[in-house]
């Protein structure tokens, strides 16, 4: 198990007919087959949009297990968190999760929130980061991610999903699909200005380690101490 780490400050059904991702009703799912899709045209301002993260625990956490134990993976339940790495236009770089209560701010710089630590699987809504889109421009790119925090690093028992529910257009769904049983942290989806507006990219991939590691692998470039909840 990789150590856990909160941030220190820093420099500054099938395809439809023709491909595409997946589609439901005011819905897209990407997939390995396709996996981007824009976000936001060049100039488009949109609302708050809601990322939620939504999980099943086999067995809710009772209790915070010792730090031998968690090695083990006892414990019981999983604690599934939510978090993001950003980059702003102005090249500010850093993390919302909930570990060290990085929780951000929706209306004033980094211009991302997270509302809350969900630590048993069992709050109806998840976990949600909310991203003000009110200028997409504002951002260079976002990366964002889901952590076992806790329990064992059992991707599968979890089946965890992530949505975003923009304010303009369907949601898009990234399904948590090809577990790798071990590693702590799966890289969700990339969010990335290209000029034209931001799109959304399909990452699903899974990161041994903790937050740092997830930086190196995606060369973000943040300073690091441990942390804890």
């Amino acid at each position: 198990m990789g150590i856990d780490y909160t941030k220190k400050s820093a420099p500054s059904g099938p395809p439809p007919a023709g491909g595409g991702p997946a589609a439901g009703p005011n819905k897209l799912t990407l997939t390995k087959a396709d996996r981007r899709v824009d976000l936001t045209k060049s100039g488009e301002r949109q609302g708050v949009m809601r990322v939620n993260l939504n999980w099943t625990n086999p067995e809710p956490v009772q209790k915070k297990p010792g730090f031998f134990a968690k090695l083990l993976g006892a414990g019981g339940g999983i604690d599934l968190d939510l978090g993001c790495l950003y980059e702003l236009a102005d090249g500010s770089k850093g993390v919302i999760q909930a570990l060290g209560r990085s929780y951000g701010d929706a209306h004033k710089p980094p211009f991302i929130a997270l509302d809350r630590d969900d630590r048993t699987g069992a709050v109806t809504g998840g976990e949600n980061l909310h991203i003000n889109l009110a200028d997409p421009a504002a951002f260079r790119r976002i990366l964002i991610f889901a952590m076992i925090y806790e329990g064992a690093a059992n991707w599968a028992a979890v089946d965890g999903v992530v949505t975003m529910y923009p304010t303009s257009g369907p949601q898009i769904e990234v399904r948590l699909d090809s577990a790798v049983d071990g590693a702590r942290i799966c890289a969700v989806a990339l969010l990335t200005d290209t000029g034209g507006g931001l799109t959304v990219q399909r990452e699903v991939e899974y990161i041994s380690g903790g937050q740092a590691d997830l930086d190196r692998a995606y060369q973000w470039g943040i300073r690091w101490a441990a942390g804890r909840k």
